[in-house]
């Protein structure tokens, strides 16, 4: 992802000041002020066990970070009282589809017209490539808090499945004994997350605060 950003961000005709691998990154031990002079924004693309210590190492240089690595958020409000504190600026999200926000958008609604239909059941189903790390992955996490959010007595649970090189795709299902209701979002390609994140990167500068993807789509207030 990471590659896929910079070369997206070289034919919009940005510069990339440097790129940072998980070889010589061990601990955050790459994220210098000398290393990352100059530079107006970070994409910080890793795992789960490096996300927050890159987090943090960046946020205390005052390097406005937009960062699409998932299964860290556990972390969240120590990485938030960090932003606080620097009076930093961080955007955050589990997937950079804008049409994946306006599949959950639309989800969301759907779920307020099912609520209370005892004799429909619901489920989400997602599906990832077999190197995703974390599963259920955020985005199928992201859906399900809307869901709660629009009724919150459902379970909403999620099924996930690691095989092949799937980008990603999100299924949520209404099942009753004679009808089945399916709305759906499939990845055709992980360039819409390049340019997702590229877009974030471009809009997080002169911002203060903690943002997610839905925050610059939609103008929601957090």
């Amino acid at each position: 992802m990471g590659q896929a950003v910079a070369t997206l961000a070289e034919e919009r005709g940005h510069a990339i000041h440097t790129v940072i691998t998980r070889i010589e990154n061990d601990g955050g031990r790459a994220l210098t002020r000398e290393r990352l002079r100059g530079a107006d924004v970070a994409v910080e693309f890793t795992r789960p066990d490096a996300a927050v210590v890159n987090l943090e190492r960046l946020l205390a240089l005052d390097l406005p970070t937009v960062t699409g690595t998932t299964g860290w958020t556990e972390n969240l409000p120590r990485v938030t009282a960090l932003v606080r504190q620097r009076g930093g600026a961080l955007l955050h999200a589990a997937n950079f589809s804008v049409g994946v926000h306006l599949f959950i958008r639309t989800a969301q609604e759907l779920a307020r017209c099912f609520k209370g239909r005892a004799e429909f059941d619901v489920s989400i189903h997602e599906e990832h490539h077999q190197t995703k790390v974390d599963a259920p992955s955020g985005t199928a996490l992201l859906l399900q808090r809307h869901l709660w959010e629009a009724e919150p007595g459902r379970r909403f649970p999620i099924t996930s499945i690691r095989a092949g090189d799937t980008p990603g795709t999100h299924t949520l299902t209404y099942e009753s004994q004679h009808e089945r209701v399916t709305l759906g979002h499939l990845t055709k390609s992980r360039e819409v997350f390049a340019a997702g994140a590229l877009a974030a990167a471009e809009w997080l500068p002169g911002h203060t605060g903690v943002f997610t993807f839905e925050d610059m789509l939609f103008g929601l207030s957090r």
